[in-house]
This record gives C-alpha cells, structure tokens and sequence, in this order.
C-alpha cells in the first residue's frame, strides 16, 4: 500500500477516534405539565468551537415513510436561565435553529414539546403515562459533514413519584436511575420509551434477553401467556435466519385502544386495546402484528435497500424496493405464527386469503405497480383519501402476496430444494449492515437460489399492473379457490356480469309490481357512506361498482329512492326490498343542489379468495404444504 495513502488512513483513524471522546449531548426531560401533554427539556450542548452552530430535528421517522414535521409540535427553543447573555437562538427553516454562543463554553436551552398524538410514530404523555419517540422529541446538533462521527447522546427522564418504570431498548448508565445513553443520534431516534407503571414479563432466548412491556390497563390481559407466546415467535424467527444480532429486545405493548406498530433496531413499540385479549382473532392479529415488526429486527432495520442506508432525517429517502422490506415481512409475519404453532393451518389459509381478498378487490392494483406503491410512500401511502383504493395498491399487501407467489414458484422450480427463506437468508449474509441491497442484488439472489433468471417474473410482478396469476402457486401446495355457479369460467380478477333487468316485474307506468314477499338478496352499490349526522353522505365509490357507473360523487347525500324518502337506518333495505335487477331513480343532493341519477341495483359479486385445500390433493401436494408451513 502506498505510504501517503497508509498516512491519510492513520490521521482519519486518529481523527475518528477524537471525534468519539468528544463530550456527550445531554437532556433532562421533565413531566410537571404531562396533564397537558407537554414534556419540558433541558438541552445541554458541550463548548462548541465555533460561534454557531445549527439544531437539526427529524421531520419523519425510519420505519414511517411521510415526512410528519415534528418541529410543529416544539415550542420556542430559549437559553437556559442563567446562561450568558451573548447565547440567542432564532429558527433558521422548519426544522433547525440557529445558535449563537461563546466559542469554548458549554450552551444549555431549553424548550417544550407538546405530546397527544398516540400513534408509534410520535410522542404522547398525559396524568398516567408517556410514550415517547426519539426522532419526534429530540433536537441535535446538525452536522455539515456528510459523514459525521458518532456523538454519544444521554437522556435522562425525571419521574414523577407515581411512575415506577422506564423502559427502552437504550444502555441505562450506571448508578443514574432513568438515565440512558445511545452511541448517536440514530440509535437515540431509534429508540422509543415508555414511562409510567407498565407489568414486565422477561424471558429469553437464543442467549439473548427479551421484555414484555404493557404499558396502560393490561386488566384483562394475561401478560405472562402473551409473553410466552411472543417467545415462541422470537425462537422461531431466530431459528429462520440462524442468528441474533442484539443482546437484549424490548417488545413495548401499550394498551391504549390504539393500534399500530413500528420497528427498532434492538425494540417494537405495538399499540393495542385492552379488549383484544380475549378475541381470539383480534389477539391472532396482535402476534402477527408482533410478529411483523421483529422480522424487521433482520429484514429492514439491519438488512436495507440501499437507498435507506443511512438514513437522511431531513427529507425523503425515495426507494422503489419497500415491497421486499415492508410486503415481504407482511407475508412471514403469518407464516411464523404456524410454524411456531400458535395459529393451525385453516388459520393461517384464512389469513391469506383475506390479503388476496383485500388486493383482488382493489381495483387500484391494476393502476400501479408494486414499485411504484413503494417509490411513492412518501406522497400516498400514509395520505389515502376517497379515491385510494381506485388509483394505488398497497406494498404491504400486494408485496405480501407477491412474496407468496414467490416462495412457491421458487419451491417449484427447484423441487423444493429451496425457497423464499433461502433468498432471505442469502440477502442477509451478503448485504446485512450500512451498505444496503440494491434492486439488482436481490434479483441476483432470487436468481441464484432458483438456478434459473427470475428477471422477467420478477418485472412483470414488481413492475407492471399485470393481473397476478395463482395457478402454478396453488396448484404446486394443493390448494384451490372455492368455486361457485361462475367462477369455472372466470379469470383471475374478472367478475360475474349481474342479472338482468326484470322488465317483467315493472307495470306499464313503470313502477314496481306488488312481490310475493321483500327480498333477501342485499343489493351492490359499491359506495361507502356515512350516516352518523341523520344523512346518508357518500365517502368513497369503488371502480368497477353500481355506484360508480351511476356517477356517484364523494359528498353526495342520497335523499330519496324512486319517489320515498331514503331512511338513513334503512336505506341499504328499501334498496333490497326493490331487488337486484331493477334500476332506481336515486335523489341526491350535490353542493346544495338536487338532482336525479338512476342506479342499477345488482348483487354483489359471489367470487371469493378463501383458500382451501384440494378435497383429492396428491400425497406430492400435501407434503409439499406441510413443508411449506412447518419448515
């Protein structure tokens, strides 16, 4: 090696290593005012060299791809008390603070952040609790070079005498009780914490160490069966990718009759209801939901496409890959729960089903492809309105089913020598760490563990709007869609055309003829409403629906049916009591003017997605299927 270079690689070392001894940043958070969701934080800067400096806050979260703005909820930023009179602050753009100090002497301010939105992705405290988000709480010294050195930060909380716990994934410091340190700015923003009274359930596995945190009225929970089943998913997952890579996992449940979760490096904060508990599929959900987000521990938080390595705090990290991060993880979230044993084989068909249910019956799917859901997360995905489900495909669902697809087409091919878990395992060994995976690498992978070029499967499922096909997948594990009167003759996503118009049962004035009785088919409109003000007010109209040929608009308030009033309790039945078949003259009122459409009343389609298994499955097609979900 050449002796300038052996001497630049020495004076960064030597650079790096005074960079890291440099003095920690410190903040003392106070909650005197948490009855009105207000933490107060005292912000201890070491002398900086300079006469400025900038303050820099997260405007999003790593995990929760919108930028959230969290300086909305940050009160004026001011000097401390007591600090010299030449230290000012002035916010320079909407996340950062310029500071002006006396070079060489430590700088303390102080400021406010508001705390009530209960969600995963931001901070909420009040009389009883308070759960905390690093990146939407946090400001830190911004930094110009591009690479900067790790500044280890300190945190500690000041409790009030009736909180007994904090809890986070964080190294508390020795001898200061609720005082925590983090390597850097990324593994502080990495790491939320609850604080308050939560029931503690430890366990461990793998040789590492695990807490169950329930946070909230955990009343009518059974926290130490939760906690041994949240085991059986970490020992399953661990044994799936065949290494832990953290000492110690917090798994935060905060019972708050919210719902939501969001995943940390060596952490998950989960949000739930107190009565989830005790309803067998709600709580199903919970252990997925639990199961999602430490399949992250791996898949996202250390193996990353590459365009989320690092991670810029400050704007959009745009990547066309987070159907292999988020999709991917959403299929293996219930795939571990069967092999771990906590839900049987109906189970978990009936919780894929219901994924490509809810993708087959978005009509969006055929407007964007999976990499465009992933590459405009950042303007859609956490922003639906009346008109999402017509014109975008979710990366969590869609990826998921994809995944699906995958995994079979790869056992079929390679005669289930392989899988999508070797693809899994591969990308990790080879591209686990800051570097990330590129688009190219992952097809390379996939390629690879077929032994075949998956090139072209892969762009019509990533890259187009394609119709997904289920056959070969299904037909390799013995699996089937149940068939109704239509569906034999029906492609993927196609539905039955309705009945036809029972002229027959109109008078010659064109209205009903007396029916033998009401009927009990309920009709389509294909419009999602509200009626909670005494109206009924249109929310949405699906693509493809009654309503939307009708020319239904968002807003609409449907007044009458032919010449009745429309009973906002009832309405859905005057519509069934006319039948499928018959057009109405619905009244409506749009901006305050009224005016008629006519609505053909049809049946919903009777196609449905509910995977079963094949009544005369082969022995090959059966043991596939017990391998595919036990492996």
């Amino acid at each position: 090696m050449h002796r300038t270079l052996l001497g630049v690689i020495a004076f960064l070392s030597l650079s790096a290593s005074l960079s890291a001894q440099q003095p920690a940043l410190k903040y003392v958070v106070s909650f005197a005012d948490r009855a009105n969701h207000k933490i107060s934080i005292k912000m201890s800067i070491p002398a900086p060299a300079k006469d400025s400096f900038e303050l820099m806050m997260a405007t999003w979260t790593p995990g929760s791809y919108l930028i959230r703005e969290y300086a909305r909820q940050v009160d004026q930023v001011t000097p401390a008390t007591g600090s010299d009179p030449a230290v000012t602050v002035q916010k320079s753009s909407k996340n950062r603070w310029l500071v002006k100090c006396v070079p060489g002497k430590d700088v303390e301010l102080v400021y406010d952040v508001y705390c009530r939105e209960m969600s995963v992705r931001s901070n909420w405290v009040d009389s009883d609790m308070a759960v905390l988000c690093g990146a939407a709480f946090i400001l830190t010294v911004a930094n110009p070079d591009p690479n900067p050195a790790a500044v280890e930060h300190q945190v500690q909380f000041q409790m009030p005498p009736e909180w007994a716990r904090s809890v986070t994934s964080l190294s508390l410091i020795e001898g200061q009780q609720h005082t925590y340190k983090a390597a850097s700015f990324d593994e502080l923003a990495d790491s939320p914490i609850i604080c308050g009274n939560p029931v503690l359930q430890d366990f461990d596995a793998g040789g590492s160490s695990h807490v169950l945190a329930s946070l909230g009225d955990a009343s009518l929970w059974n926290t130490a069966q939760a906690a041994a089943d949240v085991q059986k998913i970490v020992a399953q997952q661990q044994k799936f990718w065949g290494t832990v890579p953290y000492r110690k996992y917090s798994f935060l449940n905060v019972i708050s009759e919210a719902s939501g979760g969001l995943e940390h490096d060596n952490s998950t904060l989960v949000m739930t209801s107190r009565w989830n508990f005790r309803d067998k599929e709600k709580y199903e959900d919970w252990l997925s939901l639990i199961s999602h987000e430490f399949f992250h521990t791996w898949n996202v938080r250390r193996l990353r496409p590459v365009n989320l390595s690092p991670y810029d705090y400050e704007r959009e990290n745009y990547t066309r890959s987070l159907w292999i991060a988020e999709g991917v993880t959403s299929y293996y979230e219930d795939l571990m729960l069967v092999r771990a044993g906590l839900i049987d084989e109906a189970a978990y068909l009936k919780r894929l089903s219901k994924q490509i249910e809810k993708l087959q019956t978005t009509p969006g799917r055929l407007e964007q492809s999976l990499a465009e859901s992933s590459f405009d997360t950042w303007i859609k995905f956490y922003r639906p309105d009346e008109n999402s489900s017509n014109s975008r495909v979710s990366y969590y669902v869609k990826g998921a089913v994809v995944g699906f697809l995958l995994d079979a087409r790869i056992r079929e091919v390679t005669n289930d020598a392989k899988s999508l878990d070797d693809v899994m395992r591969l990308l990790y060994q080879r591209h686990s760490g800051p570097a990330g995976y590129s688009d190219a690498q992952f097809l390379a992978i996939v390629s690879e563990v077929a032994g075949t070029d998956m090139t072209a499967w892969l762009a019509q499922h990533v890259e187009t709007t394609d119709e997904l096909k289920y056959e070969p997948a299904l037909n390799w594990l013995g699996l089937q869609f149940p068939s109704d009167e239509n569906a034999a003759e029906l492609k993927d996503g196609e539905i039955p055309a309705p009945p036809a118009d029972p002229a027959s049962d109109k008078k010659t004035d064109g209205t009903l003829a007396k029916k033998e009785g009401p009927s009990k088919t309920p009709v389509w409109v294909g419009a999602q409403t509200s009626e909670a003000s005494g109206a009924i007010v249109v929310t949405g109209v699906t693509q493809g629906t009654p309503g939307y040929a009708a020319g239904l608009n968002v807003d609409d308030e449907i007044v009458g049916i032919d010449q009745y009033r429309a009973n906002p309790k009832s309405w859905k039945d005057q519509l069934a009591q006319i039948g499928v078949g018959h057009t109405v003259k619905l009244l409506i009122s749009r901006r305050g003017e009224l005016r008629t459409i006519e609505l053909k009343l049809e049946e919903e389609p009777k196609v449905k997605w509910a995977l079963k298994t094949l009544p005369k499955a082969s022995d090959e097609q059966k043991a596939r299927l017990k391998k595919w979900l036990s492996q």
